[in-house]
């Protein structure tokens, strides 16, 4: 549901009259996030910053007498916190005469080049899929499509951005740099291969299955992104409010996206006024104490007794399954080549109960695991399989049930390669808020 607008609004509807960008900092940080992606423009083509090459801006709007910038102030607040920022600029804008023409193509570029100069470092740009449809188009009140494909000539755009924020990730539902996950619910596939076959993808144009799931046989490295909103849609409504996603519906989004290794972006709809809605704030705040108290009672190494593996690769304690538990970034466990299934037990110096699981592959070097089993050691001597999943790339995050385990064994299947893991850390339950 977009509701974003049809293009033909008055300039001056737009009084975000408490807009105070701290607020919204405020609130993305106390929720955990790393950073923002900021709609600079919908598709009614209104622009939050002073674009120099349209009158359909906050430069038109009697806010701050035509002198606001959310996209400025925004930014310069974000990077005082020490979060990211990122922009959306719609590619279909309803308001402007020139969409479908070769015209409109240049006018977008340079409203990037703007969004991309003007206001510091950006982490991401985010190219929607819209392509056309009914719009305003300058008092034209029609109907116009284009082909996704071919109209907007998508790698000249993508080098600009690249050549003007080297350090940015571009998203689409074909990347070049990351992909839609196929859906907006909040959910990434339970086998998310971070490759696709990039030549059959462009924004708007996509098999959104392919998209939740990748394609181990595909030719470019483009992880997932999910996104979702914490309302029903995308903007704010008060009809809503009653309606913001409850905490654990945000937690079960959290194992769906970013436990399955894809990032994920959560939607928090401003109100008319300028904030984020008193609801969505304190649901975003208890949302990330959540996060930190299901990850706050990691298993120590006090509490390992011993660990041992099937296959270590050469016999070498430098590729041993300790190295999985060592915290360290760049070690991992390793096998031999010809190996293709192996596991890792850890026994526990005594009884405790396992809440969770958290996974990691070495990312650098490719993401090979396409099947894996995890099973626990009863105080009764009875193993029981607990988990099972299928690919783990750069973050798998598993649920176990609190059973009380003496060992754990974790089983990994790898067709591509050697199977080989960066980390392999257990959590115990985590304590009442």
């Amino acid at each position: 549901m977009w509701n974003g607008g049809y293009g033909d609004m008055d300039p001056d509807e737009f009084q975000p009259v408490a807009f105070n960008p701290r607020q919204w900092v405020e609130v993305v940080k106390a929720a955990g996030m790393k950073g923002l992606v900021l709609t600079a423009k919908h598709h009614d083509g209104f622009c939050l910053w002073p674009s120099k090459q349209t009158d359909y801006s906050v430069a038109s709007s009697s806010w701050r007498d035509g002198n606001g910038d959310i996209v400025g102030e925004l930014a310069r607040e974000a990077r005082r916190a020490g979060l990211q920022f990122g922009v959306y600029l719609s590619p279909w804008d309803r308001h402007d005469l020139r969409y479908g023409s070769s015209d409109y193509i240049d006018y977008y570029r340079r409203q990037l080049e703007e969004l991309l100069t003007w206001y510091g470092p950006v982490f991401e740009v985010w190219k929607d899929g819209a392509n056309g449809g009914d719009g305003y188009y300058g008092g034209r009140c029609e109907q116009r499509r284009v082909d996704g494909r071919t109209y907007y000539d998508w790698p000249r755009t993508d080098s600009i951005i690249h050549a003007l924020q080297p350090g940015a990730c571009i998203f689409s539902d074909g990347g070049p740099d990351i992909r839609w996950c196929g859906n907006e619910q909040g959910h990434v596939g339970e086998t998310n291969w971070a490759i696709l076959d990039i030549d059959h993808y462009a924004p708007g144009v996509a098999d959104a299955n392919g998209l939740r799931h990748g394609n181990p046989s595909g030719t470019a490295w483009v992880p997932a992104e999910v996104d979702v909103s914490i309302r029903p849609g995308w903007f704010y409504h008060a009809s809503e409010d009653g309606q913001v996603k409850s905490l654990e519906h945000l937690m079960q989004i959290y194992y769906e996206s970013v436990g399955r290794g894809a990032n994920l972006i959560l939607n928090a709809p401003p109100t008319k006024q300028g904030l984020i809605h008193p609801v969505d704030s304190a649901r975003l705040v208890a949302f990330g104490q959540a996060l930190s108290r299901e990850f706050s009672r990691p298993l120590r190494r006090a509490d390992i007794a011993s660990v041992e593996a099937s296959n270590e690769r050469d016999g070498s304690r430098r590729f041993g399954p300790r190295r999985a538990l060592d915290g360290h970034e760049k070690t991992y466990w390793a096998t031999d080549d010809s190996v293709r299934r192996a596991s890792i037990t850890i026994r526990l110096s005594r009884p405790q109960p396992l809440y969770s699981l958290r996974l990691r592959e070495p990312i650098r070097l490719g993401q090979r695991v396409n099947r894996f089993s995890v099973e626990t050691l009863s105080p009764s001597g009875v193993w029981e399989k607990v988990a099972q999943g299928t690919t783990i790339g750069p973050q798998r995050l598993l649920r176990l049930g609190n059973a009380q385990a003496q060992a754990v064994r974790l089983t990994i299947e790898s067709d591509r390669a050697c199977p080989l893991l960066r980390e392999l850390q257990l959590y115990l339950p985590p304590s009442e808020p």
